[in-house]
């Protein structure tokens, strides 16, 4: 009678957990739709503001509802003046509610693999990680939805050494594909690391101005909670060339009066690597979850072009700051 009864609850939780995933997929299908139906509208607000700011004639298809688009412009502030879409939608709660990571690897991991696994996990304050086992990515990911997981990081590796690093948001995506390169661990660094704090790390975005850029920065940026003010860890991504440098490190003020006020100055502050360092290079991102069919793909990197343009920073701003990008990985 007892197993009948675990093998009924166990049901009754499987079954709950598809009837919400069902339930959170119409939402998001309607929010979609309804996003479709106002582009008409912010249209026609963004012609009737252009015409009124120039001072020219309203356009004549807005000629028979001028006045009830007035009134909504009276009413608008920063954030209602442009649509919000449904990709903001995908990190509404960012800065709001900290999130919950979960860090595997691929089948069979190295030891190498495990190691450097370990390193990410002290990354990510809060994250969990997991031994994959004989996980299918469709069982992981539900796994993780049911635990009510926020993303979830997937980490490749190619004899031995780690080659790729997927991004999954939950619960509908979207899903960032990077490959990893020039893979330092910690004991593999020139000096001695110090003990790594598990405190909020401030972050440093550096040169993520395209479209693209911003939309990748939003992804990395929503794997950690926010800082503390106080805080002494700092994480950096730095873009040079589509290739993001990623460095970890600690920072240490000087005791005593260093400057004025009491306070001491940036020249002083000591700067120390924690590790691990690595390159990531974005190839790939789609417009779901990992275990979803036929995703539309957002970006995709195409190599064998003649001219490939830079994706995730404007090419006049990469020209100028390219020297700088350099004395930073220095």
């Amino acid at each position: 009678v007892g197993v009948f009864r675990a093998a009924h609850c166990v049901c009754t939780d499987v079954f709950a957990m598809l009837r919400r995933n069902a339930r959170l997929r119409k939402e998001y299908l309607f929010k979609k739709g309804l996003e479709d139906r106002e582009a008409a509208t912010f249209e026609k607000k963004r012609k009737l503001t252009e015409a009124m700011q120039n001072n020219k004639a309203i356009p004549t298809e807005l000629r028979g509802e001028d006045k009830r688009l007035r009134k909504t412009l009276d009413l608008q502030d920063d954030v209602t003046k442009t649509q919000r879409g449904s990709l903001d939608d995908e990190y509404a709660y960012m800065g709001v509610k900290d999130p919950r990571v979960l860090i595997t690897t691929s089948r069979d991991p190295s030891s190498r693999l495990q190691q450097f696994l370990k390193e990410m996990r002290i990354l990510f304050p809060g994250a969990q990680r997991m031994n994959r086992g004989a996980y299918v990515v469709k069982d992981l990911l539900e796994l993780a939805r049911s635990h009510d997981i926020s993303d979830v990081i997937i980490v490749h590796e190619h004899r031995g050494e780690p080659d790729g690093l997927i991004v999954c948001h939950l619960p509908f995506g979207p899903t960032a594909y990077f490959g990893l390169s020039n893979v330092v661990l910690r004991h593999d660094l020139p000096e001695k690391p110090p003990t790594v704090s598990e405190a909020n790390p401030h972050l440093v975005f550096h040169n993520f101005t395209a479209k693209m850029g911003r939309r990748v920065r939003t992804i990395l940026q929503a794997l950690f909670p926010p800082a503390k003010q106080l805080g002494n860890r700092v994480i950096t991504f730095a873009n040079n060339h589509d290739t993001i440098h990623f460095r970890h490190h600690v920072y240490e003020r000087p005791k005593g009066p260093g400057g004025e006020d009491n306070k001491s100055k940036a020249k002083h502050v000591e700067l120390t690597e924690c590790g691990p360092r690595f390159i990531m290079r974005l190839f790939r991102v789609e417009l779901g979850a990992i275990d979803m069919k036929d995703v539309e793909v957002e970006w995709v990197l195409r190599p064998y072009f003649n001219r490939q343009r830079e994706a995730l920073a404007e090419p006049d701003e990469e020209k100028e700051e390219e020297d700088g990008t350099k004395t930073i990985m220095r």
